[in-house]
């Protein structure tokens, strides 16, 4: 397997990306006539980085990453749960303040995983197939169009799962809008950005992956880069 400069330590970046924005995320902000959970400053992302993962190293680094935060976000849900339900020690008065911020992380985390999980794949799949497509030119056709896939799936999983039953239906409605517009926006304009990251990467590791035979099954955990 080949081994990369960045790559590790771009996945370490990720993973903290995504394990902010399980905290902040309970959340839910009112900015001009938006409504948006707290993880739309910095869950976007995420995404970005999913593009450069498939987009440099190839779908299998993107799916070692995936998986990796999957199992990090996991972990801090199990913990925000433990450390909620342990007692408190006499004399702490913040019991009640912890359990209402941390109480809702295991839920908001389940949530996370699951639209994390099945828009991430969505993302670097739509994004991997269209750089077949488009012989690896217009990188911005990939980057938008990945975007407006996987965050769709992601944006309706997240929001419906963690606040069904938390807020009214429609309050979750305009989140859903409001949060989708955001990150399709954001990511738009970080287009720049990313074109930039890319373009320094590929020359940074001498790679630019195209998967053209690529096993696409989300649970092959191998990291090394395709085609």
């Amino acid at each position: 397997m080949r081994r990369f400069r960045y790559l590790d330590l771009l996945t370490i970046g990720f993973v903290v990306v995504l394990l902010v924005s399980n905290l902040v995320g309970q959340k839910i902000c009112q900015i001009g006539p938006l409504r948006v959970s707290g993880a739309q400053l910095l869950f976007p992302i995420a995404y970005i980085c999913g593009d450069v993962f498939t987009e440099v190293y190839g779908y299998a680094a993107s799916r070692r990453a995936i998986w990796i935060g999957f199992f990090a976000m996991g972990l801090l849900a199990l913990m925000g749960e433990v450390a909620v339900a342990l007692p408190a020690a006499p004399g702490w008065p913040n019991q009640q303040a912890f359990a209402t911020v941390f109480g809702l992380v295991p839920r908001f985390a389940l949530a996370s995983l699951i639209a994390y999980w099945a828009g991430e794949f969505t993302n670097s799949f739509t994004l991997a197939k269209m750089k077949l497509l488009t012989g690896g030119r217009w990188l911005w056709t990939r980057t938008i169009g990945s975007t407006v896939t996987g965050q769709a799936v992601d944006t309706a999983l997240v929001i419906v799962i963690a606040f069904a039953g938390y807020t009214s239906w429609n309050t979750i409605g305009i989140m859903i809008v409001s949060s989708y517009l955001t990150k399709v926006v954001y990511e738009t304009l970080a287009t720049p950005l990313t074109y930039a990251v890319v373009a320094w990467l590929k020359r940074a590791e001498g790679v630019d992956a195209f998967d053209r035979e690529t096993d696409f099954n989300p649970f092959i955990l191998r990291a090394e880069t395709e085609g």
